[in-house]
């Protein structure tokens, strides 16, 4: 074996590799800055209230679409991108099927289901929208803190020796509606933190425009038979509504014409 084939082999090969390895690495890499980037780009930031809607048009062939509409409601129910809850599933069939799937999951998951959903596909569009609800959190808030102070003040004059029973009545009453309040903004608060800690995420499914465009064509020709046999009875409709009208246009006619000839043959 010649020097410069042992140099090939023991220099440029190894080389090769390295650079082969690193260009793997730095595509992992760019992979998962990319993952992160996107999480990241959907995720509220640290201190926000921001509640995150995403609408999706996937396009994808016929026979794809119900599989897929179940497998991506299977893959919430089951958690496969984090915590996640279907909230509607809407499936049609025929010659151009559809459906629609609509989920709140958490941040992380959303970029995860949005893949998972355009598959095979085409991610047609996409509308991604935020809701600050910083002053409805502050309301709530300031709202249950309200009412809890006026709760705790109501039961330090409810324990009075010197009170009337008609202002023990009304207190009893006030406390009831008290505590009914706060219940039910502790509800509107759990609501606000649950929008604002995970996202609704709305995937609508439909056929490519080509599978469309065949099925309109499908459906004229299929029409055609009907739109013909419409028509022709139309025509006879309207034939045996105008022959009465034609046989007394002729009558007088004839009338017409033999009352000139008449008077043309008298001297």
């Amino acid at each position: 074996m010649t020097a410069p084939r042992v140099w090939t082999r023991v220099v440029i090969v190894p080389a090769l590799l390295l650079a082969l390895a690193a260009c793997a690495k730095n595509g992992e890499r760019a992979q998962e800055a990319g993952a992160v980037a996107a999480d990241a780009a959907v995720a509220s930031p640290e201190g926000a209230f921001l509640a995150y809607e995403h609408d999706v048009q996937v396009q994808l062939e016929a026979a794809q679409i119900a599989p897929r509409i179940q497998q991506v409601a299977q893959a919430c129910q089951n958690a496969k991108f984090g915590e996640c809850a279907v909230l509607q599933v809407d499936q049609r069939s025929g010659e151009q099927p559809s459906g629609e799937v609509k989920v709140r999951i958490a941040p992380k998951g959303v970029e995860s289901l949005i893949g998972l959903a355009g598959e095979g596909g085409t991610l047609q569009a996409r509308n991604t929208r935020a809701e600050d609800l910083a002053q409805q959190v502050a309301d709530t808030a300031l709202t249950k803190a309200r009412l809890e102070k006026e709760h705790a003040r109501l039961l330090s004059y409810q324990d009075r020796s010197d009170l009337k029973i008609e202002d023990l009545m009304a207190i009893t009453t006030r406390l009831s509606e008290i505590e009914a309040g706060v219940e039910q903004a502790t509800k509107d608060a759990a609501q606000q933190r649950r929008r604002i800690d995970t996202q609704l995420v709305t995937l609508h499914f439909d056929t490519t425009s080509g599978q469309r465009s065949r099925s309109e064509i499908g459906e004229a020709l299929s029409e055609s038979g009907s739109i013909l046999s419409t028509s022709v009875a139309f025509l006879i409709r309207a034939a045996a509504a105008l022959l009465p009208v034609g046989v007394v246009a002729l009558v007088m006619a004839w009338i017409v014409r033999a009352l000139i000839r008449r008077r043309r043959r008298k001297p």
